[in-house]
């Protein structure tokens, strides 16, 4: 499997990412292709890897599109930036999946632009791991498109079942619309008339709304809306999470809790829920929905995350989920 990645997207770039690539290739069964600035890339290379023989190659590329830049125009114009010549390598046939920390944005139109939506998807979505008490909760979409009609969302909900059977392993996913309220007569024209067309398909498991409450304690496998609503709940989770944890460490030490617990302990405990909650333990969201396999990973993502966003995307390929979504929607939607 060859991966090719955007070496210069992301805050931590170049850096982090080709530190992040050179673990992967010593962890996961791939190849990895690094496109960028071919000097930066090749002495972050020759320092990190000891001397070592490893299956990297560098590809130049001259042109970085940065993160206030409008997407599509870039795209457009800087025909030969980094997250644009990686895209163009799966379209091609020279690699099997793209990643990129940089501007989602970007990753998304350059996506759509080269290789393509599935036929008969109207728009691709962000499908989120989410973690919980009982394993993950997939959340979709996180930001690839705001405005999504009904049908946009039914689409979501097919693509997220079969990403979280295939690669998540669970069988029979469960489906769920984000709502105001578990009733079918609750939420906007747009999200009752998604529950109407949802609930008439036979080709997912259907459950019925969920409440925020229910993603973090996942009530649901599969949790659909909005990318404009999914990408609000995304950062307000992580938000929450760090601000509890630091919240409750603070407290322990405040009141001796250390002491009672014991300092071994209590470390052990953080670090265990520290892990749960890391992003760089997911590391990337696959952008379903196009006729390729692309992963996007956020913007801070470190050597840990990149890594673990290499690992989800050998998953995604060896599940063969666009060959699935092509077979289910076969193109007979048309394209709006």
């Amino acid at each position: 499997m060859k991966i090719a990645i955007d070496a210069m997207g992301g805050d931590k770039a170049p850096g982090e990412i080709v530190k992040g690539a050179l673990q992967a290739v010593q962890k996961y069964p791939c190849e990895i292709v690094l496109v960028g600035d071919e000097n930066k890339i090749r002495e972050i290379l020759t320092a990190e890897s000891g001397g070592g023989n490893f299956p990297i190659t560098v590809r130049h590329a001259s042109e970085v599109i940065e993160m206030g830049e409008h997407p599509a125009d870039a795209v457009r114009n800087k025909k030969d930036s980094s997250i644009v010549i990686a895209t163009k390598m799966v379209k091609d046939g020279e690699c099997d999946a793209v990643l990129s920390a940089g501007s989602t944005g970007a990753a998304v139109a350059a996506a759509q632009l080269i290789l393509r939506r599935i036929p008969g998807i109207h728009r691709p979505a962000i499908a989120t791991p989410i973690p919980t008490p009982n394993g993950t909760t997939l959340l979709l979409d996180s930001g690839a498109n705001v405005d999504s009609k009904p049908e946009n969302l039914v689409q979501s909900g097919i693509m997220g079942a079969l990403y979280a059977e295939y690669v998540l392993g669970v069988k029979n996913p469960s489906v769920a619309l984000l709502n105001i309220g578990e009733e079918d007569t609750k939420g906007d024209e747009r999200t009752r008339e998604t529950y109407k067309l949802m609930s008439e398909l036979t080709t997912i498991n259907f459950a019925g709304n969920a409440e925020g409450r229910d993603i973090p304690r996942g009530k649901f496998d599969v949790v659909v809306c909005d990318g404009f609503v999914g990408n609000v709940v995304l950062k307000f989770g992580e938000g929450l999470a760090l601000t509890i944890m630091k919240l409750l460490k603070e407290e322990l030490m405040t009141n001796g809790g250390a002491k009672l617990l014991g300092a071994d302990l209590m470390g052990m405990t953080f670090s265990n829920m520290a892990k749960r909650f890391d992003a760089s333990e997911n590391g990337g969201a696959p952008l379903l929905g196009i006729n390729g396999y692309c992963i996007i990973s956020h913007g801070s993502s470190n050597a840990k995350a990149i890594c673990s966003a290499i690992g989800v995307t050998c998953d995604y390929v060896a599940g063969n989920v666009v060959e699935k979504q092509l077979e289910i929607l076969n193109g007979n939607q048309g394209d709006k």
